[in-house]
């Protein structure tokens, strides 16, 4: 058994919960905001001791700064996906489908489970999503002001206007950093080329593949991979009974976002992909189905190319 102290973590927008396990139902709770006064406060709150193990669900944004605050300073941080600790909460037999995982039940999945360390991603990658995520997120508020001059009354149709230019130019200068930040980054640069060789996959893909998976030495197989973009098929049984497969759609929905129109692409200008449609087709498993399969096609060539650190090659297999 560990000699850790554990402490789950319950990230939120602006705040996270705390609770420090004492053993079988004793918790140390508390709750601070979530920014970087906060971190300070939390820190200072704790008894000193150097043997934390420190417990989070993998929030993305939210809770990436606690995260990396807590590596920085050399402390045992464990980020973990949630459907992990969702699934250790129904074994438990203490929890029902309307159960709110809390930072009590992560602190005893840490107890229990001992997630390995959480590694942060290089600058350079970190760096990259933040870039990535604010494109999306320009991208967004675009088309909502678009979509709000068509029907807007005639008063506040300027105002929309210029903040339609003003959000146009953004785009196109976060764009361009962009672009910039791989070009000046030889392990990006390098990954980009290895990606874009593959037809299908353009510069839009490659940032964002590169910006939430990096270069993939995390994933040890795969199905992991696929898994992280949520593209793994997912069964519901219930008893004797046996439900359809469905897209789990439990990880990062801006990837599978992302990956949506080359897909498309692929099926015509990419001879793997076309082959595995034509096969799909023939049993009559297009539409939706097959371009979730041509999805997950991809995402298996990425990670082939990256670990191979070969280009893309259609008359070689890879491990794919």
């Amino acid at each position: 058994m560990s000699d850790n102290i554990v402490v789950g973590i319950d990230i939120a927008k602006h705040k996270f919960d705390v609770a420090v396990w004492a053993g079988e139902n004793h918790y140390k709770m508390k709750h601070f905001p979530n920014d970087l006064k906060g971190f300070d406060a939390f820190i200072n709150w704790l008894k000193p001791a150097s043997n934390y193990h420190f417990c989070m669900e993998a929030t993305g944004i939210y809770g990436d700064p606690l995260a990396l605050y807590l590596s920085d300073k050399g402390l045992l941080i464990s980020v973990v996906n949630p459907v992990q600790i969702h699934a250790f909460g129904k074994a438990e037999l203490l929890r029902n489908k309307t159960d709110k995982i809390d930072a009590k039940l992560i602190a005893r999945y840490c107890a229990s489970q001992h997630p390995p360390a959480w590694q942060p991603a290089p600058l350079c990658e970190r760096q990259l999503l933040a870039l990535v995520r604010h494109r999306n997120k320009l991208n967004e508020m675009l088309l909502t002001e678009e979509n709000r001059l068509s029907v807007a009354d005639e008063v506040v149709c300027d105002s929309h206007a210029k903040i339609i230019t003003l959000l146009k130019q953004e785009l196109k200068d976060t764009e361009l950093k962009l672009k910039k930040h791989i070009d000046d980054s030889p392990s990006l640069k390098k990954n980009k080329g290895l990606l874009e060789s593959i037809p299908g996959i353009g510069e839009r893909l490659s940032a964002t593949r590169l910006a939430y998976i990096g270069d993939g030495s995390r994933f040890h197989h795969r199905g992991q991979v696929v898994a992280y973009a949520g593209l793994n098929p997912k069964l519901h049984e219930s008893g004797q009974l046996k439900g359809r497969a469905h897209l789990s759609k439990q990880g990062s929905a801006e990837l599978r976002k992302a990956l949506y129109m080359p897909a498309l692409a692929a099926i015509s200008c990419n001879k793997v992909v076309k082959k595995q449609w034509e096969q799909l087709t023939a049993r009559h498993k297009g539409g939706k189905v097959g371009v979730c399969a041509v999805m997950r096609k991809l995402l298996r060539l990425a990670y082939g190319v990256m670990k191979s650190g070969t280009l893309f090659n259609a008359e070689i297999p890879l491990a794919v």
